[in-house]
């Protein structure tokens, strides 16, 4: 069947980790380039043993490049910062933008909570990587109670957070709390990230906190446990480290919080851990695989509806 072929802005570990994965694994992309600032970053070198078109000239090549008039999908694996240039040129251009980065132009995707409602979207923001662990269980618990409360922490291995992650972290915070409000649909949300320098390097490990009323701890575990599943299907190294824990909050043990008042009902907690695929990343890098994994299967899914209007 026909593929759209797809270009990756951004040769370091996700972005090249993501052309791996397209390579290897996709029936509707194809790599038409990959595109960095470094000249000699690995991620271009692998790209041109590869037979994929490379430039180190930024954007700028990218639109030089022969095959940018075949391009259908651009992912930005770079920086907030840069993306709203980036997605000018490429939107402007007809094209169809993933980002990878937090800088939250286009709408927020989860690709199991709401990755059909905005397929024709021309610029889809992935959130962050603990957005795409950890939103889903939010929503999860959101689909049977009213969530007033959700609290995450994302530890990752230091080494696999890269120039352009410590860059974001301000942004991943932000972009993270409003995600799990927007699309988790917790009436309050907070996000924290923890890069823990430990050797041998961490699996990704991300906490859940939830504060609900309207559901029985049966329910709940039940909603989320199915989720987990369905993020597990495309993130084959996500799972639940344990079982889910629940605490009640009565009227004569109420829990107060700053800003939002006092809570009487269920506090679930939920921890997870993802293992990255290792397609090029270390295993230990679930944070930068479920990014491209999530990535990677919105664009699938917004390329063969594009693929389908075509053949009709």
């Amino acid at each position: 069947m026909p593929k759209v072929k797809a270009a990756i802005i951004g040769s370091g570990n996700i972005g090249t980790d993501l052309m791996i994965k397209i390579m290897r694994t996709s029936d509707v992309l194809e790599m038409g380039a990959l595109v960095g600032i470094d000249p000699a970053s690995d991620g271009l070198k692998r790209a041109e043993r590869l037979g994929v078109a490379t430039t180190a000239e930024g954007i700028e090549g990218l639109v030089k490049l022969p095959v940018w008039n075949e391009i259908g999908v651009v992912f930005d694996a770079t920086s907030a910062g840069a993306h709203a240039r980036h997605s000018a040129i490429v939107t402007g251009a007809g094209k169809v933008m993933i980002d990878l980065t937090p800088a939250a132009i286009g709408p927020y995707v989860i690709p199991v909570v709401n990755g059909d409602d905005h397929l024709d979207a021309a610029n889809v923001n992935m959130v962050t990587c603990g957005g795409q662990a950890t939103i889903p269980i939010v929503a999860a618990v959101s689909s049977v109670a009213t969530v007033h409360y959700a609290e995450i922490v994302a530890s990752i291995s230091s080494k696999s957070a890269g120039p352009g992650t410590r860059a974001n972290i301000d942004e991943f915070t932000e972009t993270t709390s409003h995600g799990i409000e927007k699309v988790g649909g917790a009436a309050k949300g907070k996000a924290i990230i923890i890069l823990n320098p430990a050797e041998p390097p961490m699996i990704m490990r991300d906490t859940v906190f939830t504060l609900s009323s309207g559901a029985e701890e049966p329910e709940i575990a039940a909603a989320i446990e199915a989720m987990v599943a369905k993020v597990n299907a495309y993130v084959p190294g996500y799972r639940l480290k344990q079982k889910v824990q629940f605490e009640r909050f009565g009227s004569n043990n109420p829990v107060r919080i700053p800003g939002i008042g006092t809570f009487e009902g269920v506090k679930t907690s939920v921890f997870l851990e993802v293992e990255g695929a290792a397609h090029y990343l270390p295993a230990y890098a679930g944070n930068l695989d479920i990014m491209t994994s999530a990535g990677l299967r919105t664009a699938e899914k917004i390329a063969a509806r594009r693929l389908t209007r075509e053949a009709a």
